[in-house]
């Protein structure tokens, strides 16, 4: 009778942590950039997630065999992805925020988004591959590089530029970024990870502009 009790108490008890620990899992809440986050930049030390520009989505992967080196294989950027793509690289040159490494996923549409923004090769990184065709198994080590790069400080003048997909962050955070060429804002915090300071979508860098004076 004691050993029942026991263990219905220890099954009670683990019960009770799983319901707690489920009321402390906060939905993500998305943020509108201000006028301070693009100060903040400007002061550098920080990290930009950049969703790839727009793509011709009639034109899917070709799952499971997207090759890296054929673009043919991959959902394609279209011109109107390449101008947008641009068109934030302008914004952010213009807004006088400093941009130090640019880092892309290996896929063709996050590689030439970050060359058509920031006019030039970025560092490819497989660590940043599309991660929903993957499974749970082969997003561990994808998540775990997205962490690491979202955490590590960054020298105060500039700032790390990241070009990549709305589901990576996804499965680090719970936010689905949207629309294409999002520019998402992030501090490093070191060992104790990073801090979300808001979202500029495309649309809202001209307003941000005119306040900034430019």
């Amino acid at each position: 009778m004691i050993k029942k009790r026991v263990i219905y108490a220890i099954v009670l008890l683990l019960l009770t942590f799983s319901i707690a620990a489920a009321s402390d899992d906060t939905p993500f809440v998305k943020k509108t950039a201000t006028i301070e986050t693009l100060k903040q930049l400007q002061a550098g030390g920080l990290v930009l997630y950049m969703r790839h520009g727009p793509t011709d989505t009639s034109r899917p992967d070709r799952v499971p065999r997207v090759d890296l080196n054929d673009c043919s294989t991959q959902r394609p950027l279209t011109e109107a992805g390449r101008a947008e793509s641009a068109a934030v690289g302008k914004a952010l040159r213009q807004a006088k925020i400093p941009i130090g490494e640019v880092q892309a996923s290996p896929m063709c549409r996050t590689k030439q988004s970050a060359i058509a923004a920031f006019d030039q090769n970025p560092e490819i990184n497989q660590g940043l591959m599309y991660t929903s065709n993957l499974t749970s198994q082969e997003k561990v080590p994808k998540i775990k590089t997205l962490r690491r790069l979202l955490s590590t400080p960054v020298a105060a003048g500039t700032n790390l530029v990241l070009v990549a997909h709305a589901p990576n962050l996804m499965d680090v955070m719970g936010y689905f970024v949207k629309p294409e060429t999002t520019v998402v804002v992030f501090k490093p915090l070191g060992k104790q990870g990073f801090e979300y300071l808001g979202s500029i979508e495309p649309q809202q860098w001209k307003g941000l502009l005119e306040e900034l004076g430019q």
